[in-house]
């Protein structure tokens, strides 16, 4: 599991509003972004002197000049807050506190003065130190940059107060889809433990069973047995198989049901080109086998034959396992029915969610074709572990 926080994206004074967080940050963006802030405060100022001024100028003759002045100033902290930073080596991002309030409300402030020096230089035509000097000009001009150093740094907490919100929610999510992804192993391991101990069950029965009557054939049965077992412990704990590991094992399991059923169990196992190296979940085949035999063959005087099939269809991975049983409705019914099947959907939806299907067919003259449609993928989904 990864346990690295989530990085804080960049923020401007426009993510506030949620539609301009539709847009990825990045440097060219965060200069547009720029530029239409600086036209916005420049309309608001522009609008609040044309409502407070006494003379009936043309709104442009407010507007005009409070772009100039608006995007002098709002490149200058753009482009200050920029160098700053990387000179200082992100200390600003860091800094928290009186340092960052002093730091900010310094560095806004003073872009604010310069800009409007030198905003209204170039549209008085005079130089901006001029307009500097000691006189009227600066105190007014230094009130109002103290008031907007301190509105930005307003602007800038709140940004970061959603960025923290965020970053808090994220790691929530993290964390809540993490101990579902740990719920939902559980649950396979719970539905898998029920699937492996039935078939362990039957066979020891019918080892039983032989011992008496049939010697060889119980010996012979237990050692088909114990081979199966060998093949498939490693499997049956592991996460992760292959079409081709699942179809060896669902032959070792046919082995040692071909033992107690002798001629009354035939099967064929195919397999498609490039179907045999494609990851699939571990354990799947085996309750499906399991159910045509108990539900299919054996309720049949003279049996039949099982076929199980692997071949790609489309973007799909398609498994089927056929029998010419006594069909849909004909068996007899038995204790724990359909639960094989049951857990199968069970562990599908758990690892695939809703990409996976189970159709069930009935073939002519007889007999059922259970269908798994399995989504291609290099492996199957993998569970979270703890490091």
């Amino acid at each position: 599991m990864d346990n690295s926080a989530p990085q804080a994206p960049s923020s401007h004074p426009l993510d506030l509003i949620p539609l301009f967080r539709r847009w990825p940050a990045s440097p060219a963006r965060d200069l547009l972004y720029t530029g239409l802030w600086n036209c916005l405060i420049a309309l608001f100022l522009a609008a609040a002197n044309a409502f407070f001024a006494r003379r009936g100028a043309p709104f442009s003759a407010y507007l005009l000049p409070m772009l100039l002045i608006s995007n002098i100033v709002g490149y200058l902290i753009h482009a200050s807050l920029l160098a700053l930073n990387a000179l200082l080596g992100g200390w600003p991002g860091r800094a928290r506190g009186a340092p960052r309030v002093l730091y900010q409300v310094g560095v806004v402030g003073l872009c604010v003065v310069a800009g409007i020096a030198i905003g209204s230089a170039l549209l008085k035509g005079v130089s901006p130190l001029a307009y500097l000097r000691a006189g009227t000009h600066f105190a007014p001009l230094f009130g109002f940059a103290l008031f907007a150093a301190a509105f930005m740094f307003l602007v800038f907490l709140a940004g970061e107060r959603r960025i923290s919100g965020e970053i808090l929610a994220a790691r929530q999510s993290e964390q809540i889809a993490a101990a579902a992804q740990l719920l939902a192993e559980a649950r396979l391991r719970a539905l898998q433990a029920q699937i492996e101990p039935h078939f362990l069950y039957n066979t020891l029965a019918n080892v039983v069973s032989l011992i008496d009557s049939r010697p060889k054939e119980a010996r012979h049965m237990l050692e088909r047995f114990i081979d199966y077992l060998r093949a498939s412990l490693a499997a049956s704990r592991a996460d992760r198989s292959t079409v081709g590991a699942e179809l060896t094992l669902a032959g070792a399991y046919l082995d040692v049901l071909a033992v107690r059923m002798g001629a009354r169990l035939r099967y064929r196992i195919e397999a498609g080109p490039g179907c045999r190296e494609l990851a699939i979940a571990p354990m799947l085949l085996q309750p499906i086998i399991e159910n045509a035999v108990a539900h299919g063959l054996e309720p049949k005087i003279e049996g039949g034959e099982i076929v199980v099939r692997a071949h790609l269809r489309g973007a799909l991975l398609c498994i089927e396992v056929s029998d010419t049983g006594v069909g849909l409705g004909n068996a007899p019914s038995k204790p724990g029915g359909g639960v094989g099947l049951g857990n199968l959907r069970a562990r599908l939806r758990s690892l695939y969610g809703g990409a996976a299907q189970v159709q069930l067919l009935e073939n002519e003259p007889g007999g059922v074709t259970v269908r798994v449609l399995l989504p291609l993928q290099e492996s199957p989904p993998s569970t979270i572990h703890a490091p």
